[in-house]
C-alpha cells in the first residue's frame, strides 16, 4: 500500500535552504515509494495561529481543529497522511510565524486537558522537523528538542535536523549595510561542502520516514 507523506514549507524563500532541504527529503520519500502532498504556508490565503475557541475540546470535534481557513485542508491532510515533514527557518531564536500558527493548531487540537487522556491522537505517524539557521547548529538545541518531544507526544515520533551556518545571499557585498557580523567567504565553503552532505542526510531522512 502506497504511504502518503505530507510536506510543508514555513519559509518564505523559494529554492533556498529550507525549500531545499525539504525537497530532498521529499524525493528521499517518495524513492522509498511513498506519494507526496505539499504545502507552502508563505503562499497560502489568510490564516491565523490558535484563536483559543476550544472548539476542539467538545468530543464531537476531538482531535480536530474548527477554525476554517487556510490552514484548514492542511491540518486534514496531516490528519490523513502516513507520515509528516515539516521545515522552517530560524528567525530571532524561533520558527518562523507561519510554522508556529501550524504548530499551535496541529498541537492543541490533540491537547484533552484530562488527566487520564491527555492526547486524543488515536493514529499517531512519523515526522521528520527540519530547521535551518544562519547560526551554528548547536545554537537552538534546547528549542529544537522541545519541538521534538511535543511533537512525538501529540502527533507521533519525531527526528529533527538542523543545518546551520547557512548561507544567506549569493552577494554579501550588495547589501546597504555591511553585514559584518559574517564571513561571506567562509559562509560560501561551507554551502559548497557541507550543504551538499545536508541535502544528502535530509534524502535519507526522508526515505526513512517511509
Amino acid at each position: 500500500m502506497t504511504k502518503n507523506i505530507v510536506v510543508v514549507n514555513a519559509g518564505p524563500r523559494k529554492g533556498w535552504n529550507t525549500d531545499t532541504l525539504l525537497s530532498e527529503a521529499a524525493a528521499g520519500a517518495e524513492e522509498a515509494g511513498a506519494t507526496i502532498q505539499r504545502f507552502d504556508l508563505f503562499r497560502l490565503e489568510r490564516y491565523t495561529g490558535c484563536i483559543s475557541c476550544f472548539g476542539c475540546k467538545r468530543e464531537r470535534n476531538a482531535g480536530r481543529c474548527i477554525c476554517r481557513d487556510a490552514l484548514r485542508p492542511v491540518l486534514d491532510a496531516i490528519r490523513e497522511a502516513d507520515g509528516l515533514i515539516m521545515g522552517s527557518p530560524n528567525y530571532l531564536g524561533e520558527m518562523t510565524a507561519s510554522f508556529r500558527a501550524l504548530y499551535e493548531r496541529l498541537i492543541f487540537q490533540n491537547l484533552t486537558y484530562n488527566k487520564e487522556r491527555p492526547c486524543c491522537n488515536e493514529r499517531p505517524i512519523p515526522v521528520l522537523l527540519i530547521m535551518t539557521s544562519n547560526a551554528p547548529d548547536t545554537a537552538y538545541a534546547g528549542l529544537v528538542d522541545n519541538y521534538e518531544q511535543t511533537l512525538s507526544h501529540f502527533v507521533g515520533p519525531t527526528k529533527t535536523f538542523v543545518a546551520g551556518n547557512t548561507l544567506q545571499l549569493k552577494d554579501y557585498d550588495k547589501t546597504d549595510w555591511p553585514w559584518t557580523m559574517f564571513d561571506p567567504e567562509a559562509k560560501q565553503r561551507r554551502h559548497e561542502k557541507v550543504f551538499p552532505q545536508e541535502r544528502e542526510k535530509a534524502h535519507d531522512l526522508g526515505f526513512a520516514l517511509v
